[in-house]
């Protein structure tokens, strides 16, 4: 927990805005809540905690976590009422959607594989394009577009100014009624507390290796040298360097990724490199969601992605073998925290 945060205060709130929550699953049960803000830090990851690096116009309190957690269930938020943000970011999914593009209101399709959401507190961009610098920024995006919940702000805002457990709670969390900005913050804070710390490579980095086995350190060795190459857009520890690669996923005619953004030719094809806690939960893979299983990702790498002239000069050949793909699969394994995938703390 967070240093100077009072536990009782926190869990009485979050018992009041979880009662009346409008989660894909009904309204909430009645607390207590455990609280969300915790001190946890992935293993491998810089030594600050989520709100530790919380922007200082936001700090990351228990009030607000809870707030955006409740906005973060709540259907309202759709032009429809039918679509949440949970909706698309599933928790035993690792907050993704176990399909290729999810679909919004109206049965409206996206473009893009919607993201894992863990560990947001330590990324530097976000969105597969890195559109967004901070997560204020982001949190709000969703709500607005037309092929997800396709609501303005505005009209986000009088829906929940029109609850009094709301109006309450933004009064405890930010001083003042809903606005744009307050909402954009609460929805940020619950995302920046949702932490992954606890699996098999966290442990291993942290001395235990009871759940991290040989094949998973052959696997780990592969992907940490230039036999697998994984490590140059996924370093140990964290797992990503927050850059952007085009890694041999494009072909012509497909997404442009990062060059949407920029504008620039080098960026044709480039999309974020993700962080991999969790990642044998969150298929399919790629920003496109073409990969169905950890096994094709590992081909595709292998065959040097698709052939495209755009893909970065990283990615090449490797003529892994059979028994090399697997231990590179037990090592991806190994990093799923199962514990979070059921914590109750991100239950609606």
């Amino acid at each position: 927990m967070t240093p100077g945060l009072n536990r009782g205060g926190a869990i009485g709130l979050s018992a009041l805005l979880l009662a009346g929550g409008c989660g894909d699953d009904g309204p909430a049960a009645p607390g207590p809540w455990p609280p969300l803000v915790t001190d946890a830090i992935p293993a491998g990851f810089p030594a600050r905690t989520a709100a530790a690096r919380a922007p200082a116009d936001n700090a990351l309190t228990e009030a607000r976590a809870q707030l955006g957690k409740r906005l973060f269930f709540d259907k309202r938020l759709s032009r429809t009422g039918e679509i949440a943000c949970a909706s698309c970011h599933r928790q035993e999914h690792a907050f993704a959607d176990p399909v290729p593009v999810s679909q919004g209101v109206d049965g409206r399709l996206g473009e893009r594989n919607a993201p894992a959401l863990v560990n947001l507190a330590w990324g530097e961009s976000f969105f597969w394009d890195g559109r967004a610098a901070t997560l204020e920024e982001q949190a709000g995006k969703p709500i607005e577009n037309p092929d997800e919940m396709d609501l303005p702000l505005a009209e986000a805002v009088a829906r929940v100014a029109g609850d009094d457990v709301y109006v309450k709670a933004f009064k405890d969390a930010y001083g003042g009624p809903p606005g744009e900005e307050s909402l954009r913050k609460a929805i940020a804070s619950f995302l920046r507390s949702i932490v992954s710390a606890d699996s098999p490579y966290d442990r291993h980095r942290r001395g235990d290796d009871t759940r991290f086995g040989d094949a998973e350190r052959r696997g780990e060795e592969l992907f940490l040298t230039e036999r697998g190459g994984c490590f140059h857009c996924h370093p140990t520890g964290m797992l990503t360097n927050e850059g952007f690669f085009n890694n041999g996923t494009y072909l012509d005619g497909g997404d442009a990724g990062r060059q949407r953004i920029t504008g620039r030719t080098g960026d044709l094809g480039k999309f974020k490199v993700p962080g991999l806690r969790n990642i044998a939960a969150s298929a399919p893979y790629m920003h496109d969601g073409s990969l169905a299983t950890l096994e094709e990702v590992v081909d595709q790498y292998d065959r040097g992605g698709l052939g495209h002239f755009s893909t970065d000069p990283q990615i090449d050949e490797l003529g892994l073998s059979p028994d090399e793909k697997a231990d590179l699969v037990a090592f991806l394994r190994s990093l799923t925290d199962p514990a979070f995938l059921d914590d109750p703390r991100y239950r609606p």
